[in-house]
C-alpha cells in the first residue's frame, strides 16, 4: 500500500510539474522583456527549485572518459565483466599500457546508485585498474530471476574475487564492509588461491555496539517484525519488479534527509538565491551533488531484513555468530590479506570505532600489515568523497596497497 501511495502521488503531482517547466521556460526566454529583471529571475528561480524537488530521478551515469595518469590523458571505457541480475560488475579500462594494482571497490548496497562514488572512483582509477559492483534496482529485477539475500550477496563478492585473482586489492565502502570481511574470511578458511592480498574497509557496521549512532540506536529498538511490517513493500504494477517484496529507496532516502533536514533545507534556499543573483557555478554544484543524491534504488526484503538482523539486532559477526549457508564466518582465518580500516571523526552513520573492530577479529594478520586511519573533520560521505578523501585518505590507500599486494 505504500508503494502504492507513492505512485500515486507522483502522479498527482506530475501535472504540476509539466506546468512548472512551462512557465520556466516563458519566463526564461529571451523575448521576455522581464526575464532580465529581479521579478523575472524570482519567479524563473522559484519554478526551478519547484520542478527539481518533485522530480523522480533516474540511475545516474559515471561519465568517467578520461583520466590524467602520470601526467598524461588516458582515455577510459566502461566494460561490464561480470553479470548477475542483481549485479554487474564494472571495469574502468585504460585505452593505455599502464601496470597498476588491481582494486574492486565494493560500493553500498543502501539505497543509493554505485554512481554515489563516482568521486571515489575518479580519484582511485589514477593509481589503479579500478573494478566496481554496480547493483541493480530492485524494482526492476523481474520475479522470476529468484530472490537476493545476503548469502547471496557474499556469494556474488567471492565469485568476483575469484575472477580477478589474488593480484588483487578490495575497498569496501560503508555497508559492505560486513560482507566483504565474511567473504574474505571465508575465503580464507577454505585455502582459497584467489584471497585478495589487501582488503580496505571505510566506515562499516563492523561492530554496532561501540560509540552507536543514532541509525544503530533505531535498530536496537525494534525487533525484525517491526522492519518487516513497517518498512517493507511490494513493487507496484508498471515495473519490471512488479510483486517483489522490496525496501523502497524513497524510505531510505526519507530517512537520510530527516536526519539533516535543516542542512537540506537550507541548502535549497540557497539554490534559489543563486539562481536569483544568476551564480550559475554555485547553482550547478547544488544540482550535480543533488542529482545524485535524490537517485535511489530498491533492495530486495530479504538482503534488507537479513542485515538489519544480523549486523545491526543481533551484532553476529562480532560476537562470532555470524554463518554463511550453515558456515562460521571466522574472520581470524584471515592470515594473507592485509588489512586497513577508514574512519570520520565526525560520521553520525558509522560511528568511530565501529570498522576499527575488524582489528579484533583479523587477529591473526600480522601487526606490520594492519592499518587503521582515523580523518579529522569529516562525516560519513567525507570518509569516501571530497577534498580530505582525495588529499589525506586517498593516498594513504593507494601507498597501504602498493606495499602490501604482490609485486
Amino acid at each position: 500500500m505504500l508503494y502504492y501511495l507513492y505512485e500515486m502521488n507522483h502522479a498527482a503531482v506530475a501535472p504540476w510539474r509539466a506546468a512548472a517547466n512551462a512557465s520556466r521556460m516563458l519566463w526564461n526566454a529571451p523575448l521576455n522583456p522581464l526575464a532580465a529583471t529581479y521579478f523575472g529571475r524570482a519567479i524563473t528561480a522559484g519554478l526551478d527549485v519547484f520542478e527539481r524537488i518533485t522530480r523522480r530521478y533516474g540511475k545516474p551515469a559515471f561519465g568517467i572518459d578520461e583520466m590524467v595518469v602520470n601526467g598524461k590523458t588516458v582515455a577510459i571505457e566502461e566494460e561490464v565483466v561480470w553479470r548477475k541480475p542483481f549485479c554487474n560488475l564494472l571495469h574502468f579500462k585504460k585505452k593505455a599500457r599502464l601496470k597498476q594494482p588491481k582494486l574492486l571497490i565494493v560500493a553500498p548496497m543502501s539505497g543509493h546508485f554505485a554512481t554515489l562514488l563516482r568521486g571515489t572512483v575518479r580519484t582511485m582509477v589514477q593509481d589503479h585498474d579500478v573494478y566496481i559492483t554496480d547493483w541493480a534496482d530492485a524494482r526492476q529485477v523481474p520475479l522470476s530471476l529468484g530472490r537476493f539475500d545476503l548469502d547471496d550477496y557474499v556469494d556474488y563478492l567471492i565469485q568476483m574475487l575469484r575472477l580477478l585473482g589474488p593480484d588483487t586489492a578490495v575497498m569496501a565502502v560503508c555497508q559492505p564492509s560486513v560482507p566483504v570481511l565474511a567473504a574474505v574470511s571465508l575465503m580464507a578458511d577454505a585455502k582459497d588461491p584467489n584471497v585478495p592480498g589487501a582488503m580496505v574497509l571505510m566506515g562499516g557496521p563492523i561492530d554496532t555496539r561501540r560509540n552507536p549512532t543514532e541509525v544503530n540506536k533505531l535498530a536496537s529498538q525494534h525487533d525484525i517484525e517491526w522492519f518487516r511490517n513497517n518498512v517493507i513493500s511490494t513493487v507496484p504494477f508498471g515495473n519490471p519488479g512488479f510483486m517483489r517484496q522490496v525496501y523502497p529507496g524513497f524510505l531510505q532516502l526519507t530517512g537520510f534527509m530527516t536526519m539533516n533536514l535543516d542542512r537540506h533545507i537550507s541548502a535549497h534556499r540557497n539554490l534559489f538565491w543563486h539562481l536569483v543573483q544568476g551564480d550559475g557555478d554555485s547553482a550547478e554544484k547544488h544540482d550535480e551533488f543533488y542529482d545524485e543524491y535524490l537517485s535511489v534504488m530498491d533492495l530486495t526484503a530479504e538482503f534488507y531484513l537479513q542485515t538489519v538482523e544480523n549486523v545491526f539486532i543481533k551484532h553476529q559477526l562480532p560476537k562470532g555468530e555470524l554463518t554463511h549457508r550453515g558456515r562460521p564466518v571466522r574472520p581470524e582465518a584471515i592470515t594473507k590479506t592485509a588489512l586497513m580500516t577508514v574512519e570520520g571523526e565526525l560520521d553520525d552513520i558509522s560511528g568511530v570505532g565501529q570498522t576499527e573492530a575488524a582489528h579484533d577479529l583479523c587477529r591473526n594478520i600480522p601487526a606490520e600489515r594492519r592499518l587503521h586511519h582515523l580523518q579529522r573533520g569529516v562525516g560519513h560521505y567525507g570518509v569516501f568523497n571530497g577534498s580530505r578523501f582525495n588529499a589525506q585518505i586517498a593516498p594513504r590507500i593507494t601507498q597501504f596497497i602498493r606495499d602490501n599486494l604482490p609485486a
